[in-house]
């Protein structure tokens, strides 16, 4: 059995945990990168993905910038929801073949769920932009149509070495 869990990723130069925008599961929040420049990686382990980790609109508005969610599904596929101030919120995924099995028999596809990788890229040039960052499409992209090898978890990581939040 794989990770299942959340991570929440922001930049404040208040710990995130103390925000009220993750205020109900401060708890289980566990701080696994605090980089000098004010970005943050916290964990919430647990698979139930019903979990209200908090809402990302109100993550980037609380800190004025830019924030992310990723919740690994069995450390087969990530779910990424982002948003930042002013260009608002998306979602797409990383695994894409392996969150198809995810979404079971309802006649809903991938797409029908998530920005496909092309629009994602953009929109994730865009965040990381707005995060005072030059990011290519290029190795965003490459990381969208990815599968999760050797796990779900190293591909969100890869991820967010490309929008330059914590180099790997």
């Amino acid at each position: 059995m794989g990770y299942w869990g959340y991570y929440v990723v922001g930049r404040s130069e208040r710990p995130l945990g103390e925000l009220a925008a993750v205020a109900g599961v401060r708890d289980e929040l566990t701080l696994l990168v605090q980089r000098s420049d004010g970005w943050q990686v916290w964990e919430v382990p647990g698979g139930d993905g019903g979990r209200d980790v908090g809402n990302m609109n109100a993550l980037a508005l609380e800190t004025g910038a830019p924030a992310l969610f990723g919740y690994v599904m069995d450390s087969d596929c990530v779910v990424i929801e982002a948003a930042a101030p002013e260009s608002g919120a998306w979602t797409t995924c990383l695994a894409r073949g392996a969150m198809a099995g995810y979404l079971g028999d309802s006649g809903l596809t991938v797409d029908d769920y998530f920005l496909e990788p092309r629009d994602a890229a953009r929109r994730a040039v865009a965040w990381a932009a707005e995060s005072g960052r030059t990011v290519g499409e290029s190795p965003l992209l490459d990381v969208l149509n990815a599968d999760a090898e050797p796990s779900a978890e190293e591909l969100f990581f890869r991820f967010l070495d490309r929008l330059g939040i914590v180099p790997q």
